[in-house]
């Protein structure tokens, strides 16, 4: 059984997705959610849950070992980002080589980097007229949305499409397949 840490930013709903569907996998377990904002409602999400929520600062993600120390305490295999906004450092990322993995709204390479995230994303595809979007699950290495591509899942724009509708349809692929991809990545290890 591995263990399994999600990593957050905001209302939680993809890691709630996660929490539930590793409940009853024989392949990993969520032991921890962590989160660099005080009032995102993932927190509420993993209490709901009975999931430890911890809470960290930019000083102890990227200027201390404190966020890798309390991984290495609890005993994290493998780290799941789900709607986590800032760049992972270099002492997460060398400790769980090829083990961190991140969804981002769209079809990369398109419509990544820094500050592409929800609606803008989803803004950007629409306004450059592009027929289809969809998820990217990827590794994640030093640079955002960057990291070699592990699965990608699409869905057509209609007539009229706005960010709203665009998201909905993005969330309905990330919760459908985030969960069975990450369950097969933990498979392989």
């Amino acid at each position: 059984m591995n263990n399994i840490a999600i990593f957050a930013s905001g209302s939680g709903t993809n890691a709630e997705n996660l929490i539930h569907f590793f409940r009853t996998s024989p392949f990993g377990e969520v032991r921890t959610v962590l989160t660099n904002r005080p009032g995102a409602g993932v927190i509420g999400r993993a209490q709901i849950h009975e999931v430890e929520s911890l809470v960290f600062t930019r000083e102890q993600f990227y200027s201390s070992n404190e966020v890798l120390d309390l991984l290495i305490e609890r005993d994290i295999d493998y780290i799941v980002l789900a709607g986590f906004l800032w760049l992972v450092p270099e002492n997460l990322l060398l400790p769980f080589e090829n083990k961190i993995v991140n969804i981002h709204p769209a079809l990369l390479p398109k419509y990544g980097g820094k500050g592409m995230y929800g609606s803008r994303v989803h803004s950007a595809v629409i306004e450059a007229g592009e027929s289809e979007s969809g998820i990217t699950i990827h590794y994640v290495n030093p640079e955002y949305d960057e990291g070699d591509i592990i699965f990608q899942a699409r869905c057509d724009l209609d007539s009229g499409e706005t960010p709203d509708s665009l998201a909905e349809k993005i969330h309905e692929l990330e919760y459908k397949f985030y969960p069975m991809v990450v369950e097969n990545l933990l498979k392989e290890l």
